[in-house]
């Protein structure tokens, strides 16, 4: 039952040392690969992270997040602006990027990550969605053009901790009928 498969979802910061199987990647990844996006637009792009080089460069570029270095692959989770804007101009997107488009990617691309959280889970792996960087950095560390926009970093691998379940509001604190 799908519903079970959110209700025991964690984020895990402790992995323990073993690889994860490339088909079960490839499975995660097709999760994210059929989330819906608007006008079908599918956005996103990822990046494989194994080499411990590189996911020593991105946990420490992820505010030094040493906990990130037990997981043994992070998917860079990226959207790409050019599926909703045409040309070939140049386009720098950051934190501070104002376009009504960029707001759509990245939330097209949530969706995307979101599927494969749940994916991940329901094979027996632990994620955690990392997303304390800069874009100027994390881009220039993976080679990323200035016109992708990196909405999170997922540590992926067989989890090392079974953390407890967090507080969720009550449905009736969060639920409007017809209006606010």
């Amino acid at each position: 039952m799908m519903i079970k498969e959110i209700e025991i979802r964690r984020s895990i910061r402790k992995y323990i040392d073993k690889q994860v199987e490339n088909e079960k990647i490839t499975e995660v990844l097709e999760g994210g690969r059929l989330a819906p996006s608007g006008n079908n637009t599918q956005p996103w792009h990822y990046i494989i992270v194994k080499s411990t080089e590189m996911r020593k460069r991105i946990s420490e570029i992820s505010n030094n997040q040493k906990w990130m270095m037990t997981a043994p692959v992070f998917i860079v989770c990226t959207a790409d602006v050019r599926c909703r804007i045409k040309g070939d101009g140049d386009i720098y997107l950051d934190e501070d990027s104002s376009q009504d488009e960029v707001k759509r990617i990245i939330r097209d691309t949530s969706i995307s990550v979101g599927y494969m959280l749940l994916q991940a889970s329901n094979l027996g792996l632990g994620t955690c969605w990392v997303g304390d960087f800069v874009q100027s950095d994390i881009r220039s560390a993976l080679n990323i053009p200035s016109d992708k926009y990196v909405v999170g970093v997922i540590t992926i691998g067989y989890p090392d901790e079974a953390p407890k379940a967090r507080p969720r509001k009550k449905l009736e604190d969060i639920v409007h009928y017809e209006c606010w």
